[in-house]
């Protein structure tokens, strides 16, 4: 493993255990040039993923790229760092095992969006807003209308 730091690839790990529910494995190396600390993961990957865009543009799947996106969302919420990377691996696991090497980017967006409404509405609103694009105010309003409860007119 390549040194984040001076580029070296002569690196040792020094310690070893499982990480996010087993579904990883976390090891914190040192370079032996510089002295550098740093942590690894190491995942199964069961196949290779490429998003197609609604452009028709495609691209790699990038992991950190949807972790980087559903953190924004989770920015400053309740919730578990480690609740949040379980449910990044549930919904890898959930693309890879759709039997499709190209997935389209909706799919990945309402997948996350369905992920993120069973753990923080607050989430989920702020995805939708940029998944879904929203222009003003009233999107916010008519999306949130939406997930209310009906009432049942007895008050």
């Amino acid at each position: 493993m390549r040194c984040p730091y001076c580029g070296n690839i002569d690196t040792q790990v020094k310690d070893s255990r499982p990480a996010e529910d087993h579904a990883a494995i976390r090891r914190r190396r040192l370079c032996t040039a510089c002295g550098g600390r740093f942590t690894t993961y190491e995942r199964v990957q069961l196949r290779d993923l490429v998003v197609k865009k609604s452009n028709g543009r495609r691209e790699d799947f990038d992991r950190d790229k949807l972790a980087r996106s559903i953190r924004i969302a989770m920015r400053k919420r309740p919730v578990e760092p480690d609740r949040i990377d379980q449910m990044i691996s549930g919904i890898v696991r959930r693309l890879e095992s759709l039997g499709e090497t190209d997935i389209k980017s909706n799919v990945i967006g309402e997948i996350v969006m369905e992920s993120l409404a069973r753990i923080d509405t607050v989430a989920y609103v702020r995805f939708a807003s940029v998944y879904k694009n929203f222009q003003a105010a009233d999107d916010f309003e008519e999306f949130v209308s939406e997930l209310r409860p009906e009432s049942t007119g007895e008050e």
